[in-house]
C-alpha cells in the first residue's frame, strides 16, 4: 500500500466524519418538528466512523483523528514516523468537510456560521450546558482515553474478527451522548479545527483545548491499553483485517 493512498484515505474519511457528523448538527439537529436532536447527532458521528472503518480500514487503518493516531503510536500500534502526514491529511479533510458544509448551509436564508456556532466545540459560555473549562478539559481527556482503549481492544489480534468498526462506532456514539452537553463533543482535534475556522471568533480562541485535551487523552489511553495487553500486535496502519 502506497503512503499517498493512505493519506488520501485519511483525508476522505475525515472529510466524511466532519461533513456527516457536523452536518447532522448544523442542518438537522434542530430542524422544526423533525429535528434529530442529541441522539441523532450522536448516531451520525458514530455512523461516519463505522462506515469509513469498513470502507478504508484496510487502506489506512481509518484513524480520522489526530488523537487516535497519537494514541495508537503511544500504544505501540502505529509508526511514529507517520504521525505528521496522517495528522496533516486528517486536518485537511476536516477543513474540506467543513467548507462543503458551509457552502450548503449558506443556501438557507439567514444562515450565519459565527452566530450559529457551526457545530464548534466550546466551554464556559460556549458550552451547550455552560460547563467550565476545567470540567470540559477533564471530559475531553477521559473520553478520548476511553475511545483509544476501545480502539486498541477492538483491533486486538484476539478480538472477534470483523466487529471492530461496530465497537468503535458505537463507542463514539456513547461518547457523544455523554459529552454533547459539555463541549459539543470533540475527542478529535481535526473535527474541531474544521468548523472553528468558519465560525471564527470564540471558536478559534478556544480551539487550543480541543487539541491539547484529546491528544493527552489519546496518548494516555494508548499507553494504558499497551500496559494492560503488552503482547505485540500488528500496527493499525492499513493492510490488516481490523481497522482502527
Amino acid at each position: 500500500m502506497q503512503n499517498s493512498q493512505k493519506y488520501a484515505a485519511e483525508l476522505i474519511g475525515t472529510f466524511w466524519l466532519t461533513f456527516g457528523g457536523c452536518g447532522s448538527a448544523v442542518l438537522a439537529a434542530a430542524f422544526p418538528e423533525l429535528g434529530i436532536g442529541f441522539m441523532g447527532v450522536s448516531l451520525a458521528f458514530g455512523l461516519t466512523v463505522l462506515t469509513m472503518a469498513y470502507a478504508i480500514g484496510h487502506v489506512s487503518g481509518c484513524h480520522l483523528n489526530p488523537a487516535v493516531t497519537v494514541g495508537l503510536a503511544a500504544g505501540g500500534r502505529f509508526p511514529t514516523s507517520q504521525i505528521l502526514p496522517y495528522v496533516v491529511a486528517q486536518v485537511l479533510g476536516a477543513i474540506l468537510g467543513a467548507l462543503v458544509l458551509y457552502v450548503i448551509a449558506s443556501g438557507a436564508p439567514g444562515f450565519d456560521a459565527a452566530a450559529s456556532g457551526f457545530a464548534s466545540n466550546g466551554y464556559g459560555e460556549h458550552s451547550p450546558g455552560g460547563y467550565s473549562m476545567g470540567a470540559a478539559f477533564v471530559a475531553e481527556v477521559v473520553l478520548t482515553a476511553f475511545f483509544l482503549f476501545i480502539i486498541m481492544g477492538a483491533t486486538h489480534g484476539r478480538a472477534p474478527v470483523g466487529f471492530a468498526p461496530i465497537a468503535i462506532g458505537l463507542g463514539l456514539v456513547l461518547i457523544h451522548l455523554i459529552s454533547i452537553p459539555i463541549t459539543n463533543t470533540s475527542v478529535n482535534p481535526a473535527r474541531s479545527t474544521g468548523p472553528a475556522l468558519f465560525a471564527g471568533g470564540w471558536a478559534l480562541g478556544q480551539l487550543w483545548m480541543f487539541w491539547v485535551a484529546p491528544l493527552i487523552g489519546g496518548a494516555a489511553g494508548g499507553i494504558l491499553y499497551r500496559w494492560l495487553s503488552p503482547q505485540p500486535e500488528e500496527p493499525v496502519v492499513g493492510g490488516i483485517r481490523s481497522p482502527g
